[in-house]
């Protein structure tokens, strides 16, 4: 049995026609030419192509396995025509209509590829759509999430709405991005809209940032959506803190200043902070002068804080500290006064000592001197605070003060009338021993000696006395309280002892 078919005459044509069967990758031009094992062999082929590559995905088949399928097609078309050449065709018999059917079928691979590549697009762009539904439930999950947990999703979100209009900009996902990017806005700013200015400040302000990493036609009038919102977050979360006291509303009102000067918002703050002001200083005078003195002396330093960070080209805001500066000074003698009466003794002190090395010439200060005297007897003697100390002065009880100490002493007494003074230190004066004192025939002042001394002149009452020795090894000061009454001469005698002070009559 022959091999194959007889060799026939030489025939382009019927080459032509062979291979250009061969290329439709069927394998029909080794059929006319009775090679059927080849034909399975381009069988084969062309089902591994179609395996791997179908269904079509965006990512399309591999290069190199199209290169390998495409030069194995032109190998076939070459053999074909080899064959072709000199082997007569099982069907049809003329070589014209050979090539015709060639030509037909090589609509075969063009249509399958055309196809494919529809396929392989549409795949692209529902990948390029799961991606944008994917970064909007990414977005969508986050709700009521704080802003600072939630920043990390809303990049990665805004990072694919980006690629899509940059990477894709014809493709369907690319169209949606402005609907899914006011979706974003809206969610990313929502505690705006459920009135949580201090919140809604961070999140407010990334969104300004946003057109800056897309097309300008992308975001549209979303560019400046955030700005009123964002103003309006920073006066009300300022003006919030300002009411409670909380220092973060100098930062809140200082960036509303600079990032919308012109904003109705801004001509709000100098306004808010005169009302401040005079909220406080509505304060000083009852039972809450010290803390309205405390608020008044904050707004002072705050306002200008402000006025440094964010400017004050009127000057409304140094005005204001001025006011708030001028009120918490005064209201310092209320404060003192306060303190007094509710018998803190040594923040009164304090207070009123102050006031007075602050304010030469203010009308209160007489009285705030003799308040501060009498605070600081009151620390040594309570009973001497039950009452507030007056300017008066005077009296017609004489009562003489001798110091019996080798130091300088002041003494200080409140009662009817307050006042203090310091005699000098009693030269060949010694400190007493604790035995000394312990003694029934101790009497100190009593030496005969020229003792420095002062005569003071009282009313009937009862007045306390403090002696304050301005050196030597005393520990603590002396005191008496003296019943003052008419038709007697009374002696106070200051001394010092080891280890404690003492005060006699």
């Amino acid at each position: 049995m022959p091999a194959g078919p007889p060799p026939a005459p030489p025939d382009t044509g019927r080459a032509v026609a062979v291979a250009l069967l061969n290329l439709s990758g069927l394998g029909l031009g080794y059929a006319l030419t009775r090679r059927r094992l080849l034909m399975a062999a381009c069988w084969v082929a062309t089902a591994i192509l179609l395996v791997i590559a179908l269904p079509a995905d965006a990512d399309g088949v591999p290069g190199a396995l199209l290169a390998g399928y495409a030069l194995l097609l032109l190998l076939a078309a070459a053999h074909g025509a080899y064959l072709g050449l000199r082997t007569r065709l099982v069907w049809p018999g003329r070589a014209p209509l050979a090539l015709l059917l060639g030509l037909v079928l090589l609509a075969v691979p063009a249509g399958g590829a055309l196809w494919y590549q529809d396929a392989r697009d549409e795949a692209v762009q529902q990948a390029l759509l799961k991606r944008l539904t994917s970064a909007d439930q990414l977005v969508a999950a986050d709700a009521g999430k704080s802003f600072s947990t939630a920043e990390g999703d809303y990049r990665e979100a805004l990072g694919v709405y980006r690629d899509l209009v940059a990477d894709h900009p014809g493709s369907r996902a690319a169209r949606e991005v402005p609907a899914s990017l006011r979706a974003y806005y809206s969610k990313v700013a929502a505690p705006y809209d459920s009135q949580d200015y201090c919140t809604a400040v961070a999140p407010l302000t990334y969104l300004r940032t946003v057109p800056g990493q897309l097309p300008k036609a992308t975001v549209g009038t979303l560019a400046d959506w955030p700005d009123d919102r964002l103003a309006t977050s920073l006066y009300e979360c300022g003006s919030q803190g300002l009411s409670a006291g909380d220092q973060d509303w100098v930062t809140r009102f200082g960036d509303l200043m600079k990032t919308f000067p012109g904003a109705p918002q801004t001509t709000k703050v100098v306004p808010a902070v005169d009302a401040a002001v005079k909220k406080a200083q509505k304060g000083v005078g009852g039972s809450g002068s010290c803390a309205a003195v405390e608020e008044l002396q904050r707004l002072d330093t705050r306002i200008g804080d402000l006025k440094t960070a964010a400017g004050d080209p009127d000057g409304k805001l140094a005005s204001a500290a001025s006011r708030a500066g001028r009120s918490g000074d005064d209201g310092a003698y209320d404060c003192g006064v306060q303190e007094y009466r509710s018998g803190d003794f040594s923040s009164a002190q304090q207070t009123m000592d102050t006031f007075v090395a602050g304010h030469p010439h203010h009308k209160n200060r007489a009285r705030a001197q003799k308040i501060a005297i009498a605070a600081e007897v009151a620390q040594t003697i309570p009973a001497a605070g039950k009452k507030l100390p007056t300017t008066a002065s005077g009296g017609s009880i004489s009562v003489t003060v001798k110091n019996d100490s080798p130091d300088d002493v002041t003494v200080l007494y409140t009662g009817p009338v307050t006042g203090s003074f310091t005699l000098k230190a009693c030269g060949g004066c010694r400190s007493y021993l604790l035995a000394d004192t312990l003694m029934s025939t101790f009497k100190p002042c009593a030496g005969g000696k020229d003792y420095p001394q002062r005569t003071l002149q009282l009313p009937v009452g009862t007045t306390y006395f403090v002696h304050k020795p301005n050196g030597g090894q005393v520990t603590s000061a002396g005191s008496d309280t003296a019943k003052l009454r008419p038709g007697y001469i009374y002696t106070e005698c200051a001394y010092t002892t080891q280890g404690f002070g003492g005060s006699g009559t």
